[in-house]
């Protein structure tokens, strides 16, 4: 039993690896695509100043949504791993087995709705011509306002809670934990909801590195990830934070 539980672990370790790699190539594929056409949209759509249509909103959506599996899974991989640890001690005691993907579907859809906010707030800037090629606000008062709000936010009682509940998977299992599909799918909404309240604003700093910047991409999922998984990581949540703050600061000073 101990060797079919080992090798559970590692397919679905292996497939969740192979879904942020996946992603990651995606990722890549849309902006050397993007460089070599000239382009400034992903799936290969030109747009100059005329309105976007659904097509270019719908692939602005898709990117969203693989740039946050690419930038959250490997975070809640220690989760994710946990809750089919729980599985499978609930499977030698004969009690009910709770499907592991439907709580990763229910974690991911919370991020499928922030990537839809995302593209929504994407379409407001172009048309408010705040947009550059590279898909980052043109503004230094709005780049300055986000990294200050960004900053703050790390010091505040609700990102430490968000956090919490992110940095301890058992803990969150224990006092969360619901039988069937449907308990499961509940589950991953809210560690969906703890990782979105702990993050949300972090990914918003995309649109002041651009949202193609594939190097600021990753630089935001390893903080993301080094504040959920590091023994310190609060602590290198603050230091990021003030850092944000005295950047915002800067930009807003530029602009006066």
């Amino acid at each position: 039993m101990d060797s079919i539980f080992r090798r559970e672990r590692l397919i679905v370790g292996g497939c969740l690896a192979a879904t942020v790699v996946l992603s990651w190539l995606y990722l890549i594929h849309l902006k050397v695509a993007m460089d070599m056409s000239g382009m400034d949209m992903p799936g290969m759509v030109m747009v100059d100043t005329e309105v976007w249509g659904a097509t270019t909103v719908l692939l602005l959506f898709v990117m969203w949504v693989v740039m946050m599996v690419a930038m959250m899974v490997p975070s809640a991989t220690p989760m994710v791993l946990a809750f089919l640890s729980v599985n499978q001690r609930r499977i030698a005691a004969n009690r009910p087995f709770v499907p592991v993907g439907i709580f990763l579907s229910g974690y991911l859809a919370v991020w499928t709705a922030y990537s839809a906010a995302a593209t929504f707030a994407e379409w407001a800037l172009h048309r408010a011509a705040l947009l550059s090629t590279t898909m980052a606000a043109t503004s230094p008062a709005l780049n300055g306002g986000l990294l200050i709000a960004a900053g703050v936010f790390q010091l505040t009682p609700l990102k430490r809670a968000c956090l919490k509940g992110c940095r301890s998977p058992l803990s969150f299992l224990m006092s969360e934990w619901r039988d069937g599909a449907a308990g499961a799918f509940v589950m991953g909404l809210r560690h969906g909801a703890y990782c979105l309240g702990c993050c949300w604003i972090l990914m918003a700093l995309l649109f002041v590195a651009g949202v193609m910047n594939l190097f600021w991409v990753a630089m935001i999922a390893l903080l993301v990830m080094a504040e959920k998984v590091l023994p310190k990581g609060e602590v290198l949540g603050y230091v990021a934070g003030i850092a944000m703050v005295a950047v915002g600061v800067a930009d807003i000073a530029k602009f006066w």
